[in-house]
């Protein structure tokens, strides 16, 4: 049996992304290990048909964490045997290539996102300076690599000359069928944003926009803004009338039941880096595959799906945007709303992870037999 080892720099329990991979892959004959961080507020692991490991560092933010955490999965990896070895990421990668390197086995690139093109990064040139450097030596030496979606994809072949293959960050279909549209916004349904709490999502502008909506935000998720993004909110009066509700973390099994009740999702950003501008993000595929619309970008990937299914409102990031969107949906438009909440359910049958599953099973079983590798 083969063995494959995984590594991030998140807290294992919420990253769905790495939970769908590493679960496929153990249920298709695969040995996996999945190494990940610990911090103070950390629950206890939720059991998985694959291994599990966190790493807890005394140095939680910026550089010394980073350089920290590298050192510590190192010497941990050396401890470790495996078939392939797999970085999620900049953050991870350079301990991964050398022990890889050291063992003489395939090193795997799984690119989240493009680590050099997000707003923390983006916003500080000597840090960009440094993780392009990184990205540079690491890209090459890959055995194998993949992204998100075709447009990072296309970023990274042309930086590199190396094929990149696309494995989406959907959900899985689930067999319980939804129910037929609904022919307005649902009563007590209410505004969801899930996801990380940081620079570059549209967070402060979605807050400004709600004093003018009719309904109610709830926020799932923390980050780098968590503090900040409260403050704003208790100024606005929002925390006060109860028009949001910051959930803090939330497990995935919980955010699942969350987003089935929701009555519009968001998936807001701002063109701060090439990351977010060519990114697909899980949470569209998430408020689509439990059927309810969402406000989006015009950004290239979010654009083309949505002028193909028809799941979104387009909206600018401002606040009287987003408030005359949000309004259209709930109150303002039924008919509007049951024609993209049943898009959404179309929708869904052609992007899910069943499919995509299996272009990650072809792509290792690639890894061993080179001429087989999709592109």
């Amino acid at each position: 049996m083969r063995r494959l080892i995984f590594t991030v720099t998140t807290d294992l329990n919420y990253d769905q992304r790495m939970q769908r991979i590493c679960g496929s892959l153990a249920q298709h004959g695969y040995q996996v290990l999945l190494v990940g961080r610990e911090v103070a507020a950390s629950r206890p692991l939720t059991v998985q048909p694959y291994e599990q490991h966190r790493l807890r560092c005394w140095n939680n933010k910026g550089k010394l964490f980073y350089l920290e955490f590298n050192f510590r999965l190192f010497f941990y990896l050396l401890r470790q045997q495996a078939s392939a070895w797999c970085a999620i990421d900049l953050d991870t990668a350079l301990p991964v290539w050398l022990r890889a390197r050291l063992a003489g086995q395939p090193f795997i690139y799984d690119a989240h996102e493009l680590f050099t093109e997000v707003p923390e990064v983006v916003s500080r040139p000597g840090v960009q300076r440094l993780w392009r450097a990184v990205e540079r030596f690491i890209v090459p030496r890959a055995a194998l690599a993949y992204t998100v979606g075709p447009a990072l994809a296309k970023v990274f072949e042309q930086r590199y000359g190396q094929p990149f293959a696309v494995v989406r960050n959907i959900s899985r279909l689930t067999e319980a069928e939804l129910p037929v549209a609904p022919p307005a916004a649902p009563p007590g349904g209410y505004i969801l944003y899930q996801g990380a709490l940081n620079a570059g999502r549209g967070l402060e502008t979605l807050l400004d926009a709600m004093p003018q909506v009719a309904g109610r935000l709830i926020v799932c998720g923390e980050g780098d803004l968590s503090a900040a993004l409260r403050e704003r909110a208790a100024r606005l009066g929002l925390l006060d009338s109860g028009k949001v509700d910051f959930r803090g973390y939330v497990l995935p099994e919980e955010l699942r039941a969350v987003t089935s009740r929701a009555a519009v999702g968001i998936m807001l950003l701002e063109n701060q880096g090439l990351s977010y501008y060519y990114s697909l993000a899980n949470k569209f595929f998430d408020y689509l595959h439990a059927g309810i619309p969402q406000l989006i970008v015009d950004f290239p990937e979010y654009r083309l799906l949505n002028q193909r299914y028809e799941v979104a409102e387009v909206v600018e990031l401002t606040p009287d945007s987003i408030a005359a969107a949000l309004n259209r949906l709930l109150r303002d438009n039924p008919a509007r709303y049951h024609e993209l909440a049943g898009n959404c359910r179309q929708a869904r049958l052609v992007f899910n992870w069943q499919h995509e599953e299996q272009h990650l099973l072809g792509l290792y079983r690639g890894l061993w037999a080179p001429q087989t590798i999709p592109t």
